[in-house]
């Protein structure tokens, strides 16, 4: 499985980032073809180190090649040009490959 993970930092207007973004940004990004699943989540807290973010995504898709297509495409480009519109703070986008936990749950 293939993970892409957006950080965002705190935004000029919380407010308005919380509401455009599950109104608004999450029903664009349910759209992206391949995605097999997404969760997002506000008010991140950093354990350790430096860093302050106000909202992180992740989605998760079956390879790379289907990640990097589904970026490509024209839901992809959507939600990339929609991100202007409540990412005040600025954000951070990374993607690696997921490995899943095969150890039996206890």
């Amino acid at each position: 499985m293939h993970r892409i993970v957006v950080l965002y930092s705190q935004p000029k207007d919380p407010e308005h980032f919380r509401e455009y973004y599950t109104n608004h940004h999450i029903p664009l990004a349910s759209k992206l073809p391949g995605l097999i699943a997404m969760r997002y989540g506000f008010d991140i807290e950093v354990l350790e180190g430096e860093g302050q973010y106000f909202c992180i995504w992740e989605g998760d898709f079956a390879d790379a090649q289907t990640m990097m297509a589904s970026m490509q495409s024209e839901e992809g480009q959507a939600v990339a040009q929609d991100t202007k519109n409540y990412a005040s703070g600025g954000f951070v986008i990374f993607h690696y490959e997921a490995e899943e936990d095969k150890r039996p749950n206890i």
